[in-house]
């Protein structure tokens, strides 16, 4: 029996956007474009004719902005919406500020580039289309065409070479995705100054990551900050993965430090949280603890099968507090995880792992 496809509505004010956007997902055969609309008024007419599944929305529009129509949405008919945002530095506010008002993901608007690049944006657009149609929209916190084969994280990282020096200092690895971004907030405004060394992996676009780990950074107890090659990873400080470069954690002597390297996309993503998790796995070993948090697909499973096997601690978002139970899911279908906890709960259990 034949799944119904996923039925999405564009809102754009470019013509150009609107036909590329609908192009592009309408080459997915679980997705069909059912309309489009260049403001949020004529937006609202199509939604009264016809019901989405999933919006996807530009910030910047004529007679209403994007924000004021998300928070109409929300507040009076939910449906998963998409931010469609540009790649603007001074847009980047304003976009992580819709994910506070409900909406479950940031693409970037399609633009001319290789064939490697229009494919890559392809899947990305569509996975995020995907995930969202099966969104829970709930307030976690307070306030497929034939898939393309998948590269693993062997793509991105050699063999260690030589012995290193014994350690006994703790890190966190930390992957998630689609309602990540309002997750890892709840999870790391809760931790005290001298908390252990973190490094996330949020499935976000380039440009995005900064700005939320500049936003993080004025909300938490620790420091938070947009990774770069080299960082040190150290108490009471959270290093997040560059959007579009993946993110591996490295060691020298007892020294923990991150490495950003660019490569193709790993579990249909860059960065992947199975670079991540598998450097951790050689790199840290039981000395680590992972976390996998909402979000779909697997991205995140095998990674996390790797490090419990290296002797790391493991847990998973439970399904309830997900709003996206995917990935936590995958590696628990793995037998990766040792704990399955609602979201409220996990900081404290990271806190009792890396004591």
């Amino acid at each position: 029996m034949n799944r119904p496809k996923i039925g999405v509505l564009i809102v754009d004010d470019s013509a150009v956007v609107r036909q590329t956007l609908s192009e592009i997902l309408s080459s997915d055969p679980a997705i069909e474009v059912i309309g489009t609309a260049a403001d949020p008024f004529v937006a609202s007419d199509r939604i009264r004719a016809q019901v989405p599944d999933v919006i996807t929305l530009d910030i910047e529009m004529p007679r209403m902005d994007g924000l004021t129509f998300l928070q109409k949405i929300m507040s009076q008919h939910p449906i998963p919406v998409i931010i469609c945002s540009s790649l603007a530095e001074e847009g980047a506010q304003s976009t992580l500020k819709a994910l506070e008002y409900g909406a479950v993901d940031i693409i970037t608007k399609p633009r001319l580039g290789s064939k490697q690049f229009l494919e890559e944006s392809r899947v990305m657009l569509c996975e995020a289309v995907k995930a969202a149609a099966g969104a829970r929209l709930q307030v976690i916190s307070p306030a497929r065409r034939a898939v393309e084969p998948k590269l693993t994280a062997d793509a991105i990282l050699s063999r260690p070479t030589g012995a290193m020096l014994e350690t006994t200092e703790k890190v966190v690895v930390i992957g998630a995705s689609t309602g990540g971004t309002e997750a890892l907030r709840a999870f790391l405004e809760v931790l005290p100054p001298d908390a252990p060394g973190i490094v996330i992996v949020q499935h976000m676009p380039e440009v995005f990551t900064r700005a939320f780990a500049n936003r993080l950074d004025s909300l938490c107890q620790i420091s938070v900050k947009e990774a770069e090659t080299n960082d040190t990873v150290l108490r009471g400080r959270a290093l997040i993965a560059p959007g579009n470069h993946h993110t591996l954690l490295k060691r020298s002597g007892a020294r923990y430090y991150v490495d950003i390297k660019d490569g193709p996309l790993v579990s249909r993503h860059r960065p992947s949280v199975d670079v991540l998790f598998r450097s951790a796995a050689r790199y840290a070993g039981p000395n680590a603890v992972a976390v996998i948090m909402t979000g779909m697909g697997d991205d995140g499973a095998k990674g996390m099968s790797e490090m419990k096997e290296a002797g790391a601690f493991t847990i998973a978002q439970d399904e309830a507090t997900s709003v996206v139970f995917g990935m936590p899911n995958e590696a628990i279908k793995l037998g990766a995880v040792d704990e399955i906890l609602p979201l409220p709960s996990i900081a404290r259990s990271v806190l009792v792992r890396t004591r």
